[in-house]
């Protein structure tokens, strides 16, 4: 089949809900992908902030390959080794006590919410408590997830929604402290806001935050989806302030492309009980194979520190855009979770790199966000922006 075929195949077939690029990737090597057509592609979204490390590596494979053979689904009636390992690790990692596996991100985001309201229903035994959330933000497309997330235009065609939230302004104190009632029973942030354009969180404002929920027994929820896992050169973006969350969602590089999520909670947190929540495949041992796998590569090959290198080489680059075109507004965000903000069309951009063999993807009105696989070298950056700045170049005659 053509490439054309398989667009024309997939436009039949699949529900339009995405807006997909003209090309259909077909395998990947590294850093870098191929279409149909044998073109070849730096990859600088890594499926969304989700290959952190790159393609067909033969370790991860392995390790899935292996897991096939011996067991893939039991449920949660029962124990399986590779979830258990999975979750001790984590746990230990983010100096947590307690984890729970989904399928996916918005899962996660919907157990988060359940175990703040069961912890406050704990409390006073009512169901009118709400939660505080940010403009901007984004949580997932679930109902629960949805109403948690800071934007009009994913919600407008959905509503009702679950009731009880209300949206602070993102690093605003004073806004958030307003919203702040009796009934409040959760905060919910993202360290780092990814979709919303890549606003890293001020330390006023997250320690800030903190103390809120400390003064008034509030549980703080972080969404460390996209910014979690290495992606900003700490495990988790939250470490960088000195502050624990009391619930924190984790998925994209959590499974490196398996399809994998967990909430997390502390002691305080740890309220479910049987009955209250579950899932049919979520821990089950491939997933959490890959988990293990994950957490193995990023021990052992000291993704951190190469996370941190790299960035600073990055943050060189995209800062010489800045002062070099007009249109290239501003440069947001930590380590390999980066935003340029455009005065020009991102679209533009975002396909006229593709041309050129460069992915990028956007995020917020016009932002240009790169989140490249976590094994990108300095060598990669250079040839990122060598392609960029051909499109930039163009864009200024």
């Amino acid at each position: 089949m053509t490439t054309q075929e398989y667009i024309s195949e997939a436009e039949e077939y699949l529900l339009h809900t995405y807006n997909r690029y003209q090309i259909v990737l077909e395998k990947g090597e590294g850093v870098y992908l191929h279409d149909t057509d044998g073109k070849k592609y730096l990859d600088f979204a890594s499926g969304i902030a989700v290959f952190a490390f790159g393609y067909h590596n033969r370790e991860y494979n392995e390790a899935l390959k292996e897991q096939i053979d011996k067991i893939i689904h039991t449920s949660n009636l029962f124990y399986n080794i590779p979830a258990a390992n999975a979750a001790k690790r984590l746990a230990k990692i983010a100096g947590m006590s307690k984890v729970f596996f989904t399928n996916s991100g918005t899962e996660a985001i919907e157990g988060a919410i359940k175990t703040a309201r069961k912890y406050a229903y704990n409390k006073d035994g009512k169901n009118n408590h709400e939660i505080i959330a940010m403009e901007h933000s984004f949580h997932g497309r679930s109902m629960g997830a949805l109403s948690v997330t800071g934007n009009a235009k994913y919600q407008e065609a959905f509503k009702p929604l679950i009731g009880g939230v209300k949206f602070a302004k993102y690093n605003d104190l004073e806004s958030v402290k307003a919203l702040v009632t009796e009934k409040t029973c959760a905060i919910i942030m993202e360290p780092v806001q990814g979709e919303g354009g890549i606003f890293p969180a001020t330390e006023e404002f997250i320690k800030g935050i903190r103390n809120i929920c400390d003064e008034n027994d509030i549980l703080l929820i972080f969404d460390e989806i996209q910014c979690g896992m290495g992606r900003t050169g700490k495990m988790f973006a939250h470490e960088y302030y000195g502050v624990k969350p009391d619930i924190m969602t984790v998925a994209k590089a959590l499974g490196c492309g398996f399809p994998v999520g967990a909430f997390l909670t502390n002691d305080l947190a740890a309220v479910l009980v049987p009955g209250d929540h579950g899932t049919t495949y979520g821990g089950n041992p491939l997933a959490t194979a890959a988990v293990n796998k994950v957490l193995d590569l990023f021990e052992n090959r000291d993704i951190l520190s190469q996370v941190n290198e790299v960035a600073d080489y990055l943050e060189q680059k995209l800062d010489a855009f800045v002062q070099k075109y007009d249109f290239v507004k501003e440069r947001r965000g930590k380590g390999l979770m980066q935003g340029l903000e455009l005065s020009i069309p991102v679209g533009e951009v975002i396909v006229q790199a593709m041309d050129r063999g460069l992915i990028t993807i956007s995020a917020g009105i016009n932002v240009l966000r790169l989140v490249p696989p976590l094994i990108i070298t300095k060598e990669n950056v250079d040839e990122m922006a060598d392609k960029l700045t051909a499109v930039f170049e163009q864009k200024s005659l």
